[in-house]
């Protein structure tokens, strides 16, 4: 565990953590790099417990001693605040931060294989409401979680958080198109309920009286809700009774929601 103190924010060796607030480059740069970002102790904690491999700490001199168990043969590097802010973009005060190994993508079956309740996000490409939405399904019982190709990566920096590091507990990968996607989830068994506002939406209270015994609950963006072609592969489509005029919640409530009506 090599301790390495550096003073130059355009040291290569700290190119990892260059620039963390620019989502663009790091939506390209993370998975194809085969990394991503661990903010504080607790989350790299959780990350490491999910059998994730550091390759390299990022911190202040201030929270070192808090991160050299966690390292393990990883380099430290330690800066100071000024060199950590011009490096990521802003000011770091969650005690540390790793650059991770990403781990391989589960295959779908793999996933699903004993999943009772599953949540699939569909296009929702705000990291917040992916790192909360993970948080629900962690919370209420979802077995496993799986995301669209166009899904925002649940593993960027600012979902992890937002998630309390509980996308390192729920299992998920990202899915491929409906085409295939369909059939895994057929072949499993699954029964896919879509949340959307339709004609012939039945609602959520009459849907849990009647679970099937294994539902993936579909969640679409907000805004533009689910795809057709998703509306298209779903077995049932179900709605959240509201009042108040209020039609639909924030697509990470709207999950909570019903995870919890169908908790198994």
């Amino acid at each position: 565990m090599p301790v390495l103190r550096v003073d130059d924010p355009t040291d290569d060796q700290l190119a990892d953590y260059r620039d963390l607030t620019d989502v663009a480059l790091r939506r390209v740069l993370e998975p194809a790099g085969g990394l991503y970002i661990a903010e504080s102790t607790k989350v790299i904690t959780r990350a490491l417990a999910a059998g994730h491999r550091p390759r390299s700490v990022l911190v202040q001199e201030k929270w070192l001693d808090d991160v050299r168990d966690l390292a393990g043969d990883a380099p430290i590097f330690v800066v100071d605040d000024a060199v950590a802010e011009e490096l990521t973009g802003y000011a770091v005060h969650r005690g540390a931060l790793a650059a991770m190994h990403r781990p391989d993508p589960l295959p779908m079956a793999e996933v699903l294989a004993d999943a009772r309740l599953v949540l699939i996000l569909e296009d929702i490409v705000d990291h917040t409401n992916v790192g909360a939405a993970f948080r629900a399904a962690a919370g209420l019982g979802a077995d496993a979680v799986l995301i669209s190709p166009r899904c925002a990566d649940p593993l960027y920096r600012r979902s992890v958080r937002v998630s309390m590091g509980t996308v390192f507990q729920v299992p998920w990968t990202r899915m491929p198109a409906w085409r295939d996607a369909r059939g895994i989830l057929t072949d499993a068994g699954v029964h896919v309920a879509a949340l959307a506002l339709t004609d012939d939406a039945v609602s959520l209270d009459d849907f849990a009286a009647h679970r099937p015994d294994r539902v993936a609950l579909l969640m679409g963006a907000e805004g533009d809700g689910l795809t057709r072609r998703a509306l298209e592969s779903a077995d049932s489509v179900v709605t959240i009774p509201m009042a108040g005029g209020v039609d639909s919640l924030n697509v990470a409530a709207a999950a909570a929601v019903a995870l919890w009506a169908l908790r198994p």
